[in-house]
């Protein structure tokens, strides 16, 4: 949760130094009308290089500063990409130009060892941020990204988005330079086939680009070049991270409705059906291409022909499985229920179907990713803040095991645990014992020792539950096969308690969903004396009273009154 409470500082760092700023720029306008001399009104001027490096004394700087006119230079139009950049003003001192490779390896390093959640952000990561604040540096900080991280660190890539989630909006002039400096197209994506963490961390860049751009920001980004290079590192002789990665920079700007029909356009769900077939690949990575390119057929990129996931999968032998109607906005669920994945810069959270109230309880996760998860038990109570940052083990309700960071989470507090760092293929065990009120984890059958925290604030209610941070995935066993590690103990199972009917275990494509839900929300509105269910029928006005006391407006064009027949 940590990583999460940096932006809340950041933000509210920025808008109290842009209070002083504002008081500033009244002070100067205020002497310059009494006649004052020129160097503290015009030395209050800021200016858009801050982050810049610069090698004039402080003399030097006071004489260009008296030739600066004192019209405000902020008066001029802004690019709507993004806000207005906050200058420097005189209560900054000028930096030197900072080592920018430097400063991202180090806030790769200080990432899985800050956990105080009272903490200021790193020294590296406000400094990049605050770089950033011009053209320039948001150009260096993007290229030193793509050019140091590495791709045996997990964190990497969420280390990418987290940087340039916090970073201000490039404006249009920064996004074009960065196009004209990358020149990517098809061949691009040829080179250098044996670095593939340059192309692993092109891709990442351009899908955070992709998710926190919107509109005609997100298409212009999409040239055809761009286009070229993410389908061509879609292709099997790729790195499996890079293919990874390719996909799920498409897949956000396919966020976009006309981005979407581009890439579509482009034959992109042949090459996915190709590569669903590793979603049960025993080598991970590959595991992680199969699960993406298998959710994109399904929820993005339909191929015509290919039955939905969803509607073959068996689920015979499934009690119990993650709750897809009790889940934070952005996780991708597998359509057995058993497999969740985080692709989104927040901090997405999932509750399982199976509550218990008493007893002894057991079940596993394989890790498949090495990265930040939290898992392990909630209650009802337990908030799901995935933009804020909260998940299992942030607040009374809940208890989680970080397995990355070494750490038990309880209440947004964590402590050390002794086990390894775990990585790809492990698997973590989570007992609840409601009679002795304890938890206690396990790593490939290694126990730690007891939990009891939370019981002092809830004693039952409990549930199966993780939380992502970006790019993790794992899958969960609640008794439906052989657990790998089991408890010396008795215990008992989700799945050998646990009951749902058939309905309840499908896992709807995001497409459907909402088709569904816009059904429900029909059914609602529909006229109480035309309509006694609704079909998919044409929609028209009817002049009648709707059963609900507000309007459907579901296209944007629905009359407050209408009929389904």
């Amino acid at each position: 949760m940590i990583i999460f409470g940096w932006a809340v500082f950041l933000a509210s760092r920025s808008l109290g130094q842009g209070l002083l700023l504002t008081l500033e720029e009244h002070i100067a306008r205020f002497l310059g009308t009494r006649g004052a001399t020129a160097t503290m009104g015009n030395s209050c001027i800021c200016r858009d290089d801050s982050g810049a490096e610069d090698s004039v004394d402080t003399q030097q700087q006071q004489a260009d500063n008296s030739a600066v006119p004192t019209a405000d230079m902020r008066s001029q139009p802004r690019d709507p990409v993004r806000p207005p950049r906050r200058g420097r003003g005189p209560h900054e001192p000028r930096r030197k130009k900072q080592n920018v490779d430097g400063l991202v390896l180090d806030t790769l390093a200080v990432i899985r060892t800050l956990v105080d959640n009272d903490q200021e952000p790193p020294y590296s990561m406000i400094t990049l941020h605050e770089m950033a604040e011009t053209d320039e540096g948001w150009l260096d900080v993007v290229q030193s990204l793509i050019r140091v991280i590495p791709l045996e660190d997990p964190l990497g890539p969420a280390v990418i988005t987290l940087l340039l989630d916090e970073c201000p909006l490039p404006t249009k002039d920064a996004l074009q330079k960065l196009t004209e400096i990358l020149n990517l197209n098809g061949e691009v994506a040829c080179q250098d086939s044996g670095h593939p963490a340059k192309h692993r961390n092109t891709s990442a860049v351009l899908g955070c680009l992709a998710e926190k751009l919107a509109g005609p920001a997100s298409i212009g980004l999409l040239s055809p070049g761009i286009l070229e290079y993410l389908l061509q590192c879609l292709k099997l002789q790729s790195h499996p991270t890079v293919m990874l990665f390719a996909l799920i920079a498409l897949e956000k700007f396919a966020q976009t409705s006309e981005n979407k029909l581009t890439i579509s356009e482009s034959s992109i769900s042949d090459r996915l059906v190709t590569l669903e077939s590793w979603a049960d690949d025993p080598d991970y990575l590959k595991r992680q291409v199969g699960f993406c390119a298998q959710w994109s057929l399904d929820n993005l990129f339909l191929k015509e022909g290919r039955q939905l996931t969803y509607e073959k999968v068996d689920l015979n032998s499934i009690k119990a499985m993650l709750n897809s109607n009790d889940v934070s906005e952005y996780l991708k669920i597998s359509p057995h229920g058993l497999e969740a994945r985080c692709d989104a810069s927040s901090f997405e959270s999932v509750r399982c179907t199976f509550c218990v109230d008493a007893g002894v309880w057991y079940y596993e996760v394989t890790v498949v990713t090495s990265g930040v998860m939290q898992i392990g038990w909630a209650t009802r109570d337990s908030k799901f803040l995935n933009h804020e940052g909260y998940g299992i083990g942030d607040d009374e309700y809940s208890c989680a095991y970080d397995g990355c960071r070494q750490l038990i989470w309880y209440n947004a507090r964590s402590k050390p645990h002794q086990h390894p760092c775990w990585k790809e293929g492990d698997t973590v065990g989570f007992l609840l014992d409601l009679n002795e009120k304890q938890m206690i984890f396990f790593l490939n059958g290694n126990q730690l020792p007891p939990e009891k925290q939370v019981f002092s604030s809830t004693v039952s209610g409990f549930f199966a539950a993780a939380s992502f941070m970006s790019y993790q995935q794992c899958e969960f066993n609640f008794g439906a096969k052989p657990f790998k590690y089991p408890p010396s103990m008795k215990f008992s199972t989700f799945n050998d308690y646990a009951f749902l009917t058939a309905e309840e275990k499908i896992i709807l494509p995001r497409h459907r969903r909402l088709a569904l839900l816009k059904q429900v929300s029909i059914r609602e509105n529909c006229c109480s004396l035309c309509c006694d269910e609704v079909a998919d029928t044409q929609l028209k006005p009817c002049g009648h009273r709707t059963r609900s006391s507000y309007s459907a407006n579901l296209s944007g064009c629905l009359p407050s009154t209408w009929c389904c027949k």
